[in-house]
Protein backbone atom coordinates (compact mmCIF):
# COMPACT_ATOMS: atom_id res chain seq x y z
CA UNK A 1 0.00 0.00 0.00
CA UNK A 2 1.37 3.43 -0.91
CA UNK A 3 1.95 6.19 1.63
CA UNK A 4 -0.57 8.94 2.20
CA UNK A 5 -0.12 12.18 0.30
CA UNK A 6 -1.30 15.60 1.45
CA UNK A 7 -2.77 18.49 -0.51
CA UNK A 8 -4.94 21.55 0.01
CA UNK A 9 -8.67 21.07 -0.50
CA UNK A 10 -10.49 22.83 -3.31
CA UNK A 11 -14.20 23.59 -3.67
CA UNK A 12 -14.49 20.50 -5.90
CA UNK A 13 -13.59 18.38 -2.84
CA UNK A 14 -16.61 19.54 -0.81
CA UNK A 15 -18.94 16.56 -1.51
CA UNK A 16 -16.36 13.90 -0.56
CA UNK A 17 -15.05 16.00 2.33
CA UNK A 18 -18.55 16.43 3.76
CA UNK A 19 -19.16 12.66 3.66
CA UNK A 20 -15.85 12.02 5.43
CA UNK A 21 -16.49 14.60 8.17
CA UNK A 22 -20.00 13.34 8.93
CA UNK A 23 -18.82 9.70 8.89
CA UNK A 24 -16.01 10.49 11.30
CA UNK A 25 -17.92 12.66 13.77
CA UNK A 26 -21.56 11.64 13.79
CA UNK A 27 -23.91 8.67 13.61
CA UNK A 28 -23.34 4.95 13.69
CA UNK A 29 -20.53 5.05 11.12
CA UNK A 30 -18.49 7.24 13.47
CA UNK A 31 -18.71 4.59 16.19
CA UNK A 32 -16.41 2.43 14.05
CA UNK A 33 -13.57 4.71 15.15
CA UNK A 34 -12.55 6.04 18.53
CA UNK A 35 -12.53 9.82 17.94
CA UNK A 36 -16.23 10.43 17.28
CA UNK A 37 -18.75 12.71 18.96
CA UNK A 38 -21.70 10.43 18.11
CA UNK A 39 -22.51 9.73 21.76
CA UNK A 40 -22.49 13.46 22.61
CA UNK A 41 -24.09 15.13 19.59
CA UNK A 42 -26.53 14.04 16.91
CA UNK A 43 -26.69 17.06 14.62
CA UNK A 44 -24.74 17.52 11.41
CA UNK A 45 -21.09 18.41 12.01
CA UNK A 46 -20.83 20.83 9.09
CA UNK A 47 -22.47 21.87 5.83
CA UNK A 48 -21.43 22.12 2.20
CA UNK A 49 -21.63 25.92 2.47
CA UNK A 50 -19.45 26.06 5.58
CA UNK A 51 -16.86 23.73 4.05
CA UNK A 52 -16.69 25.75 0.84
CA UNK A 53 -16.38 29.03 2.74
CA UNK A 54 -13.60 27.53 4.86
CA UNK A 55 -11.73 26.23 1.80
CA UNK A 56 -11.75 29.60 0.00
CA UNK A 57 -10.93 31.68 3.12
CA UNK A 58 -7.38 33.07 2.64
CA UNK A 59 -6.72 32.76 6.40
CA UNK A 60 -7.53 29.04 6.41
CA UNK A 61 -6.06 25.88 4.91
CA UNK A 62 -7.97 22.61 4.66
CA UNK A 63 -5.47 19.79 4.24
CA UNK A 64 -6.55 16.45 2.78
CA UNK A 65 -4.82 13.11 3.24
CA UNK A 66 -5.26 10.73 0.31
CA UNK A 67 -3.97 7.37 -0.81
CA UNK A 68 -4.44 6.09 -4.34
CA UNK A 69 -7.14 8.71 -4.94
CA UNK A 70 -9.14 7.82 -1.80
CA UNK A 71 -9.80 10.45 0.86
CA UNK A 72 -8.40 9.24 4.21
CA UNK A 73 -8.69 12.27 6.45
CA UNK A 74 -8.59 16.02 6.80
CA UNK A 75 -7.53 18.84 9.11
CA UNK A 76 -8.18 22.57 9.06
CA UNK A 77 -5.64 25.24 10.00
CA UNK A 78 -6.68 28.83 10.63
CA UNK A 79 -4.35 31.83 10.97
CA UNK A 80 -5.09 33.57 14.29
CA UNK A 81 -2.42 36.23 13.78
CA UNK A 82 0.45 37.13 16.12
CA UNK A 83 2.26 33.87 15.32
CA UNK A 84 -0.65 31.65 16.32
CA UNK A 85 -2.71 29.17 14.31
CA UNK A 86 -5.72 27.04 15.20
CA UNK A 87 -5.97 23.33 14.41
CA UNK A 88 -9.53 22.13 13.91
CA UNK A 89 -11.76 19.48 12.37
CA UNK A 90 -9.09 16.80 12.42
CA UNK A 91 -10.75 13.60 11.28
CA UNK A 92 -9.79 10.27 9.79
CA UNK A 93 -12.10 7.76 8.15
CA UNK A 94 -13.34 5.60 11.09
CA UNK A 95 -12.21 2.40 9.36
CA UNK A 96 -8.64 3.76 9.18
CA UNK A 97 -8.23 5.28 12.64
CA UNK A 98 -5.32 4.26 14.86
CA UNK A 99 -3.09 3.78 11.81
CA UNK A 100 -0.99 6.95 12.00
CA UNK A 101 -3.01 9.11 9.60
CA UNK A 102 -4.10 11.49 12.37
CA UNK A 103 -0.52 12.00 13.52
CA UNK A 104 0.57 12.65 9.94
CA UNK A 105 -2.26 15.14 9.44
CA UNK A 106 -1.20 17.03 12.58
CA UNK A 107 2.35 17.23 11.20
CA UNK A 108 1.01 18.47 7.85
CA UNK A 109 -1.13 21.07 9.65
CA UNK A 110 1.81 22.30 11.72
CA UNK A 111 3.97 22.58 8.59
CA UNK A 112 1.24 24.55 6.81
CA UNK A 113 0.81 26.85 9.83
CA UNK A 114 4.56 27.60 9.91
CA UNK A 115 5.00 27.93 6.15
CA UNK A 116 1.84 29.80 5.19
CA UNK A 117 1.02 31.82 8.31
CA UNK A 118 4.39 32.15 10.07
CA UNK A 119 2.89 30.53 13.16
CA UNK A 120 5.02 29.36 16.04
CA UNK A 121 2.14 28.24 18.29
CA UNK A 122 -0.69 25.87 17.34
CA UNK A 123 -3.87 26.04 19.39
CA UNK A 124 -6.86 23.72 19.49
CA UNK A 125 -9.95 22.99 21.55
CA UNK A 126 -11.34 19.61 22.61
CA UNK A 127 -14.67 18.81 24.27
CA UNK A 128 -13.98 18.32 27.98
CA UNK A 129 -15.77 14.95 28.01
CA UNK A 130 -13.35 13.50 25.45
CA UNK A 131 -10.67 12.46 27.96
CA UNK A 132 -9.14 9.83 25.64
CA UNK A 133 -8.81 12.42 22.86
CA UNK A 134 -7.30 14.99 25.23
CA UNK A 135 -4.74 12.37 26.31
CA UNK A 136 -3.95 11.57 22.65
CA UNK A 137 -3.20 15.23 21.89
CA UNK A 138 -1.14 15.51 25.06
CA UNK A 139 0.97 12.56 23.86
CA UNK A 140 1.55 14.60 20.67
CA UNK A 141 3.01 17.45 22.77
CA UNK A 142 -0.08 19.63 23.21
CA UNK A 143 -0.59 21.03 26.71
CA UNK A 144 -3.67 22.38 28.44
CA UNK A 145 -3.54 26.14 28.84
CA UNK A 146 -6.00 26.20 31.75
CA UNK A 147 -8.50 28.08 29.57
CA UNK A 148 -11.93 26.73 28.71
CA UNK A 149 -14.38 28.13 26.20
CA UNK A 150 -18.09 27.62 25.67
CA UNK A 151 -19.17 25.01 23.15
CA UNK A 152 -19.20 26.86 19.79
CA UNK A 153 -22.73 25.89 18.75
CA UNK A 154 -25.82 27.66 20.11
CA UNK A 155 -27.80 25.56 22.55
CA UNK A 156 -27.73 24.19 26.04
CA UNK A 157 -24.78 21.78 26.03
CA UNK A 158 -23.44 20.28 29.27
CA UNK A 159 -19.80 20.52 28.25
CA UNK A 160 -17.07 23.05 27.49
CA UNK A 161 -14.06 23.22 25.24
CA UNK A 162 -10.59 22.78 26.75
CA UNK A 163 -7.86 24.84 25.08
CA UNK A 164 -4.54 23.14 24.29
CA UNK A 165 -1.48 24.50 22.52
CA UNK A 166 1.97 23.50 21.36
CA UNK A 167 5.05 25.34 20.15
CA UNK A 168 5.59 24.41 16.50
CA UNK A 169 8.58 26.61 15.52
Amino acid sequence: MSAASFRPATPADVPALRVLVERAYRGDSARGGWTHEADLLDDERTSDTTLEQTIVDPATRVVLAERDGALLGTVTVQDLGDGRAYLGMLCVDPALQAGGIGRALIEAAEQAARREFGASIMEMTVIDRRTELLAWYERRGYVRTGETRPFPVPGDFPFAMIVLERAIA
